[in-house]
């Protein structure tokens, strides 16, 4: 039986929920979350917590801002002059809309407040700020293939040889 350590791929079904136990994501009724644990390809904690566990185990884990979408940046909120935006944008509490920055990328910004005169637009992470619970079941491990003597090395050299 395998152990998750860094550098193995792991399949998992998941499902993320709130303090208040609204589900924000699940993998229920979809094909199982594959990743390498340990190369960023989720969050951090969730990363973390996979490192120990075995093929159908289940786990719930809590896991804090600063090792999810980290805290919510006041900085990132902004109150604009309606003269100042579209007119012909929906800026309903709620809603998100599609803002190109300065340099043409694209990214979305969450209304959170309006009034006649002024909309408030929020440019964090929808769960920034948040504490997530996961509960995790792993479904598969495949350990990290490591290759000692690999015949190949003989033709295209070391694999840390620096060209």
């Amino acid at each position: 039986m395998f152990v998750a350590k860094k550098g193995d791929t792991i399949k998992v079904h998941y499902t993320g929920t709130l303090q208040d136990g609204t589900v924000f994501d699940t993998s229920e009724d979809k094909d199982p979350l594959s990743f390498i644990i340990g190369k960023k390809e989720v969050i951090e904690g969730f990363d973390d917590a996979v490192v120990g566990m075995v093929r159908g185990e289940t786990k719930t884990v809590v896991i804090a801002p600063e090792k999810a979408y980290g805290p919510s940046k006041p900085a990132l909120i902004e109150t604009i002059a309606r003269e100042q935006l579209p007119g012909d944008i929906n800026y309903q509490v709620g809603s998100q809309i599609e803002v190109t920055n300065n340099d043409g990328s694209l990214f979305y910004v969450m209304v959170v407040d309006q009034t006649s005169d002024e909309v408030t637009l929020d440019a964090n992470h929808p769960l920034a700020g948040k504490e997530l619970t996961f509960k995790i079941h792993v479904e598969e491990i495949t350990p990290k293939k490591v290759v000692e003597n690999n015949p190949l090395d003989e033709i295209l050299g070391r694999p840390d040889a620096v060209l």
